[in-house]
């Protein structure tokens, strides 16, 4: 049936719509969170959208919907290039729809991968929801990757597919939302073909109810480890990004997180938690803010996590190798060990490929760094000294923003041995955009699939304390100076480790796996019905 005219565009403007609308976004002083109904509209939308499509042509569709999508998403990178990256605006205009681009390449393999399985039969929904959970892990590893907006993380309010996180991690989610999604487009085409729902389309939803249920009794089966809980305090200061590194501003900021650190002290916190640099010095060359570090931790008798940076010498004829750390300062103002982030933003914190792109980004940009950051060895699991008795410490994982986007990074901290996760992070950059909401829902999902609390300190919020089901027990307003502090259980990793923490990403390989049987399958010659 030939399509009719205005269908592409409408199909891509309601793909984008409803993913659009899938994830938190603030509005009238509040945050519109429509994940529970527009999570299962969204992948709807494309299928309709692509239905009776050659491959080519849905490839070309596919692009522009998730270009139209994602560059709605993105718009936060406006403010990040322009505002605080004194990019002309032209470039601002640019960069969220650069980066929708890379992701829209994604939606557009979906595409002419499920186009190509409808015309040999093999597009089950089984089939669509393996093939689109496969997109999703591809997009967090391929050049680095960028899995911001992942399908699954819309679901982070669904305590039935949150259950299926410790398991799957983020994954699973999607795949079970894809797989309600093209079960319920089945049993539509079924009922206006038959008058009744086929047997493919009865065992698609089946199995979302099965999964549904499976995922609910898996949260019911949560208990926090009992024993000894850590008091953690996390602080946010609440400093503008503008003048965030200035000289003026310097002691200003020091004395905002000093005052925190005591209020929090106060309320009996064991372990402060400072934002990703929030000190804006280097610790290792700057005498005066590690003395200043050490009084405080002894004055206030609180162990201190503080972002700062970190600094080594280079080798004969460098320069210094700068990282992004989080700094341990033990109760009695002996400094511990240093965490360096391993995961680094690409443009942001370093450039691929410098000596093609670097001339050229920093021709359009100020603030492009000629040397980028150096990341960290990998990450690892850290014991933090405690107040008390000596020998009292907790094993902590301190994964640092933009690590938080990648599910397997963090649970190697927890499969290292971490009790707690203390993310730590800088949203300052997103100003009042729905990206601070979303990253939220990013770092509920990693809570959920390591079983480990995480207590979120953030610059300008949202900061929070987020409980080993992956949900938010506080949190802070953005763009307020506050502090939040509560007793967070210790989970011995090693011995009630997730499933997932203990196997990775299995899931998206055996999908990755079926969907190959798939592609031989239809390179045979063999064809299906699903009804």
């Amino acid at each position: 049936m030939p399509e009719r005219p205005g269908s592409a565009r409408l199909g891509v403007a309601a793909y984008a719509g409803a993913t659009f609308l899938a994830f938190p976004h603030p509005v009238f002083g509040g945050v519109l969170d429509l994940g529970l109904l527009f999570a299962w509209l969204s992948p709807l939308a494309l299928l309709l959208a692509l239905r009776g499509l050659s491959p080519r042509a849905a490839a070309r569709r596919g692009f522009l919907a998730g270009l139209a999508a994602h560059a709605a998403i993105l718009h936060w990178i406006y403010v990040v290039t322009v505002r605080y990256g004194h990019a002309p605006v032209a470039v601002g205009v640019l960069a969220p729809v650069g980066l929708a681009a890379y992701v829209a390449l994604f939606t557009a393999a979906f595409a002419a991968a499920y186009a190509w399985l409808s015309a040999r039969g093999l597009a089950s929904p089984l089939a669509t929801a393996a093939l689109w959970t496969v997109v999703d892990w591809l997009r967090s590893c391929v050049f680095t990757g960028f899995p911001w907006a992942t399908l699954g993380y819309a679901q982070h309010a669904n305590p039935a597919l949150l259950g299926l996180a410790p398991w799957t991690g983020v994954y699973g989610l999607s795949f079970v939302t894809v797989l309600g999604a093209s079960g319920a487009l089945a049993a539509w085409r079924d009922l206006r073909r038959d008058g009744r729902p086929g047997r493919g389309a009865v065992a698609a939803l089946g199995a979302v109810a099965f999964c549904a249920g499976a995922g609910l009794a898996s949260q019911l089966s949560v208990r926090d480890a009992e024993g000894e809980r850590v008091r953690v305090a996390v602080l946010q200061g609440n400093i503008d990004q503008g003048v965030k590194w200035s000289p003026e501003w310097f002691e200003s900021t020091l004395e905002t997180y000093l005052d925190l650190t005591r209020e929090a002290a106060a309320a009996g916190a064991q372990l402060v938690v400072w934002p990703e640099s929030a000190l804006p010095a280097a610790v290792e060359v700057d005498g005066d803010a590690r003395d200043l570090l050490a009084r405080l931790a002894r004055g206030a008798n609180v162990s201190l996590v503080v972002g700062a940076v970190g600094i080594e010498a280079g080798g004969a004829g460098e320069p210094p190798h700068v990282f992004d750390s989080a700094f341990v300062v033990a109760p009695d103002g002996t400094p511990q060990e240093r965490y360096d982030k391993t995961h680094l933003v690409p443009f942001g914190e370093y450039v691929p490929f410098q000596e093609l792109l670097g001339s050229i980004l920093s021709a359009v940009a100020r603030g492009i760094a000629t040397i980028g950051v150096t990341p960290g060895a990998e990450p690892r699991a850290i014991a933090v000294p405690l107040p008390g008795p000596e020998g009292r410490s907790v094993t902590v994982g301190i994964p640092i923003c933009y690590e938080l986007l990648f599910p397997d990074l963090v649970r190697r901290f927890a499969r290292d041995g971490a009790e707690l996760l203390l993310a730590i992070t800088n949203d300052a950059w997103y100003g009042r955009t729905g990206a601070p909401y979303q990253f939220l829902a990013i770092t509920a999902l990693r809570a959920a699939e390591t079983g480990l609390w995480t207590a979120r300190a953030a610059n300008t919020g949202v900061s929070a304390i987020i409980d080993g089901r992956g949900r938010v027990r506080e949190q802070t307003r953005i763009f307020e100076r506050a502090w939040l502090v509560a007793d967070l259980p210790r989970r011995p990793a090693r011995e009630g480790a997730t499933f997932y923490v203990r196997h990775g990403d299995w899931f998206a390989v055996a999908c990755a796996a079926g969907v190959l049987g798939l592609g031989a399958l239809g390179l045979s010659g063999v064809r299906r019905s699903h009804g």
